[in-house]
């Protein structure tokens, strides 16, 4: 069967997105970010949006899905979905091909496979409750009640409160929707490219990008969110540089004790996205994985040979 949607994947520092965009300039394509964090306004070097990845030969590729919210909201994978819906329909109508791009497995998955995903609502009563038990008690309570797959739900208190809103809200028997039936989700056809490095290699490219971010202003970028209101607690909540920037700026953390700090936790959390795409693979992706060292051209050369 025809492929219709090309999905570039891969852990963070793996170079996936100027593969994308290269693909998509030759192609005719446009790209939609998977990306949990890039879809807030104002965090750029912390999330590693990278714009100049964007731009092949001199033209910009176009973009979706990055810049949609602002810092202090809490996206979700249920706005996510709605959006790259969105965004996908819309190439297509233009004549383009749909490039999806990105490390948030959770995020690459809602968008394939049309989870049903249901909003949930505040469950104010429920918050209070939650908010006298201690963090080992609530860690317990959502450990009893999904499997964590990453470890992003347990971050903040304020994350592990929501994500048990969330699972005990998705236990409630389900409620009909109005038409009486699902909405119709399109059929999607994945190709799914993984980039990625051997993991010496690729603990030598996360070290290095941070210290980039840092000498490119990634400090000063925490303290104007935090200038505009955003309270370090907000600022925690979008978790890995934020929350250790955050604690730098309270003078909670120096900055040698961030740095090291911040550097394990981002190469804890490239592990977590390659046992995800493991796990999307025993579940039955398919997922054709590039050597991060092949020249552009060779990469380009092997998704073509695949893309049908």
């Amino acid at each position: 069967m025809t492929n219709n949607l090309l999905i570039i994947l891969g852990p963070t520092a793996s170079g996936k997105t100027s593969v994308a965009a290269h693909w998509a300039y030759r192609n005719g394509g446009e790209i939609i970010s998977a990306d949990s964090r890039q879809v807030y306004r104002g965090m750029t070097i912390g999330t590693g949006k990278d714009y100049a990845d964007y731009m092949v030969e001199g033209q910009p590729v176009p973009y979706h899905c990055i810049d949609i919210a602002e810092a202090g909201d809490q996206y979700n994978v249920y706005e996510y979905q709605k959006d790259f819906l969105r965004a996908y329909h819309h190439i297509l109508a233009c004549g383009k091909k749909p490039v999806l791009c990105g490390g948030s497995g959770m995020y690459i998955e809602a968008a394939v496979n049309g989870y049903r995903l249901l909003q949930t609502p505040v469950n104010e009563e429920l918050r209070k409750d939650l908010e006298t038990k201690t963090d080992e008690e609530l860690i317990a309570l959502l450990v009893s009640l999904k499997t964590l797959h990453n470890h992003s739900d347990t971050d903040t208190r304020k994350r592990m409160i929501r994500a048990i809103e969330i699972a005990m809200y998705q236990e409630a028997p389900p409620q009909p929707s109005p038409t009486g039936r699902e909405s119709i989700y399109p059929e999607i056809q994945p190709l799914f490219i993984g980039i990625r490095y051997d993991r010496e290699s690729r603990r030598q490219r996360i070290t290095q990008r941070l210290r980039q971010r840092l000498d490119e202003g990634m400090i000063d970028e925490a303290q104007s969110l935090l200038d505009k209101g955003l309270t370090s607690e907000q600022l925690e909540y979008y978790g890995l540089e934020y929350k250790f920037l955050a604690k730098y700026l309270a003078h909670e953390l120096s900055y040698a004790q961030m740095f090291e700090q911040l550097n394990t936790a981002i190469h804890q959390f490239a592990k977590r996205q390659m046992t995800w795409f493991r796990r999307m693979e025993r579940n039955g992706a398919t997922i054709y994985w590039l050597d991060g060292y092949m020249p552009m051209e060779e990469k380009l050369r092997e998704i073509d040979a695949r893309f049908k």
